[in-house]
């Protein structure tokens, strides 16, 4: 999972070393390094660095991670559904395979979060004047979720998914700013620049994305990852969603926190804002009573 995420920002050498390592982790982790560094068409040295440049000491270390890896894989095999999506699966597989995909996506976004970073942007979105939020194509989605989000518990929180609107709102920030910029892949422009806009104005800037190494990271303050494996029919309005939500939920959680007695009186007050709006039964599964006009 963390080398996948490492993959694009890797040099093109060490990009074979990890094609070899993903393609096969349980073999590599019984083979020297000579035997891996002669299937990637490279040198020992080159397997060192690219150990270094996924955060493990060296070779000896990375065989450890990946045998524990392999067995953590193995113990979950009875369930996996398996990977991609086949054009000839039928609708009971198609659904399986979905719901195993999703919940791994959650269960290793959560396992591969930096708590020490979320808790460093809950900080700083609990103290904030206000908050921009900028998330194009499937991530403005996410973005105008954060957005409800913060605005049901009385927080100012704006969401932008025009590039124009971003720019020129990312310029009148301040220090006592946030600015959240979303995107799968790190390399979305519009996002980046306008994150990029926002840190010059002197707000404190959030990247969350699948890629710790993306262009988005370079003008980010803190950055906060995802998990999310794509596959044929899976692209960024799928895997990479749930991802991102279940880490804006955690965001959401940890700055309600802070605001317990403002938040709940919030989210009371916002609840009964629509409840003349919802049909059908109530909360104690009596129906509601209709109403009569004179």
């Amino acid at each position: 999972m963390k080398i996948r995420s490492l993959l694009p920002g890797l040099a093109r050498a060490e990009q074979r070393v990890a094609k070899v390592v993903l393609e096969n982790p349980g073999t590599v982790a019984h083979r020297s390094i000579t035997e891996v560094a002669e299937q990637a068409g490279t040198s020992e040295t080159t397997v060192t660095r690219f150990c270094k440049a996924i955060g493990v000491g060296g070779y000896p270390e990375l065989r450890i991670a990946l045998a524990a890896d392999t067995a953590r894989s193995q113990a979950r095999a009875n369930h996996d559904m398996g990977g991609d999506i086949g054009p000839g699966d039928d609708l009971k597989q198609v659904v399986g395979k979905v719901a195993f995909a999703d919940a791994r996506a959650v269960e290793e976004t959560a396992e591969q979060l930096d708590i020490e970073s979320l808790d460093k942007v809950v900080q700083a979105v609990a103290g904030a004047r206000r908050v921009d939020v900028y998330g194009f194509g499937a991530s403005a989605f996410v973005a105008f979720d954060l957005q409800q989000k913060l605005h049901r518990i009385g927080l100012t929180c704006f969401a932008w998914n025009d590039t124009h609107i971003a720019l020129t709102s990312a310029a009148v920030l301040t220090g006592a700013d946030v600015a959240v910029g979303i995107s799968h892949t790190g390399s979305t422009a519009e996002t980046v620049e306008a994150l990029r806009v926002a840190k010059e104005a002197g707000a404190t800037t959030v990247a969350l994305t699948n890629f710790p190494r993306s262009p988005i990271t370079e003008v980010a303050d803190l950055v906060l990852t995802t998990a999310a494996r794509e596959t044929t029919f899976r692209s960024g309005a799928m895997a990479s969603r749930i991802a991102q939500l279940t880490v804006i939920d955690c965001l959401f959680i940890g700055v309600a926190q802070h605001h317990v007695d403002s938040a709940k009186t919030a989210l009371e007050a916002t609840y009964e804002a629509v409840s003349g709006h919802r049909l059908g039964a109530r909360p104690d599964g009596r129906r509601r009573p209709r109403e009569t006009t004179k």
